[in-house]
């Protein structure tokens, strides 16, 4: 797949007729923590979201503003402060946010998204927000992309950018991207925030389900801690500036878009795992001779958020009774006996329960920062993959204090 593509600068801004800007209010630190994004030509627009039950304000509002327009032409978006549980209140103030973006471009509301990430339960400052809305919309630049990377980090150590170019039915395209997490990793049908642009033209629904598939087998395949965020939302705008022609459903320019993007939501997925709270290691688990890739993602799911293999990991333990414990409590049948473990390519288990552990060996293997984690069921043909990261002392740390 990464033959097709090369990687460009830009990020988000690399697409044409995007543009950026970012500014600090400040919210909670001081650092730039207010950004745009804005499409200079209305964009298709396509959005996942989190299924936490205590959802923030922002993911109501987009959801309502997905169900006016199948179009958008900014996002704002906020760090600091998650304006979650904050009742009526936090609703009246990310539509505020809407609107006032929606003046300062000159654009009606309906094609305005909204976003935040940060302290849950507090009230924004609002009215800090809105009075720098304006400067922001004056800000917007080519080049404000990694600004805005910057502004959407909370606990992040490390900006989240990603952006290539590919030929789609002759023409050159273009795909950016911006992601920000680092805790708080358990996506349920979306990551903590990552906004992508495209100036591919593509039909919504078409868009939607490139999104929807994407973000299944990247950022749903995930996990620093296990905590599903409240706030967690992926969007997509696609203006159709490269001039190519409409993508058709099923035809072959389709699944290259959505291989690309794809690619380019697995890439970002990837940082927001090296740049876990407090992470040491980047694991990635792979199950495979699962009956379905449902069982096989289930399984691979369950051995990635168990904080006893995660706490083994980290202290270069190879200790791989954990691993088949966490196996039998995902609730896919399968027989222990046929499980095989191997650490690299380090054999560790056999089937039959045939230990071949080299504990020298074994522990050379979970000395390296990148740990691969291989698990054979032996039942079928099915595979998944998933990546997560160590638990360490420093992800309570940074977990006890994250407030003040």
């Amino acid at each position: 797949m990464m033959k097709h593509f090369t990687h460009i600068s830009g990020a988000i801004c690399a697409p044409k007729g995007f543009k950026a800007s970012a500014v600090q209010v400040p919210i909670r630190k001081l650092k730039k923590d207010l950004a745009l994004i804005y499409s200079e030509t209305p964009a298709t627009v396509a959005g996942v979201f989190t299924r936490n039950r205590a959802a923030a304000a922002p993911i109501e509002v987009c959801k309502a503003q997905l169900k006016r327009s199948t179009t958008c032409s900014a996002i704002i978006v906020n760090s600091g402060n998650a304006n979650a549980c904050t009742g009526e209140k936090g609703l009246q103030d990310a539509w505020a946010m809407v609107r006032k973006t929606a003046e300062s471009l000159g654009v009606p509301e309906s094609q305005v998204m909204v976003a935040s990430t940060g302290v849950i339960g507090q009230p924004l400052p609002i009215e800090s927000i809105l009075a720098v809305i304006p400067r922001l919309a004056l800000l917007l630049s080519e080049n404000g992309a990694s600004d805005v990377a910057e502004a959407i980090m909370t606990t992040d150590l490390a900006k989240k950018e990603c952006a290539i170019e590919f030929e789609l039915g002759g023409k050159l395209v273009r795909i950016g991207a911006v992601a920000k997490g680092s805790g708080m990793i358990a996506p349920n049908m979306a990551t903590m925030l990552a906004f992508v642009t495209t100036d591919v033209a593509i039909s919504q629904p078409l868009l939607q389900q490139a999104l929807s598939m994407a973000n299944q087998k990247s950022f749903n395949r995930i996990s620093v801690d296990g905590d599903e965020s409240t706030n967690d939302m992926a969007m997509v705008l696609a203006n159709g500036r490269a001039g190519n022609a409409m993508i058709a459903e099923n035809s072959s320019e389709y699944k290259q878009f959505q291989s690309a993007l794809e690619y380019v939501l697995t890439e970002l997925a990837k940082m927001i795992v090296r740049d876990g709270e407090g992470a040491t290691k980047f694991v990635e688990i792979t199950v495979c001779g699962a009956r379905t890739e449902h069982d096989a993602e289930v399984m691979a799911r369950t051995v990635a958020n168990s904080s006893l293999v995660k706490t083994a990991l980290h202290g270069e333990d190879a200790n791989w009774g954990r691993i088949l414990a966490a196996l039998g409590y995902s609730r896919i049948d399968f027989l222990p006996e046929k499980v095989e473990i191997k650490f690299g390519d380090v054999p560790i288990l056999n089937q039959n329960f045939e230990i071949v552990l080299d504990e020298a060996k074994a522990k050379a293997e979970l000395s390296k920062h990148d740990v691969r984690v291989n698990i054979n069921l032996n039942l079928g043909n099915a595979s998944a993959t998933f990546w997560t990261c160590d638990l360490s002392e420093k992800y309570v740390e940074i977990n006890g204090s994250y407030r003040s």
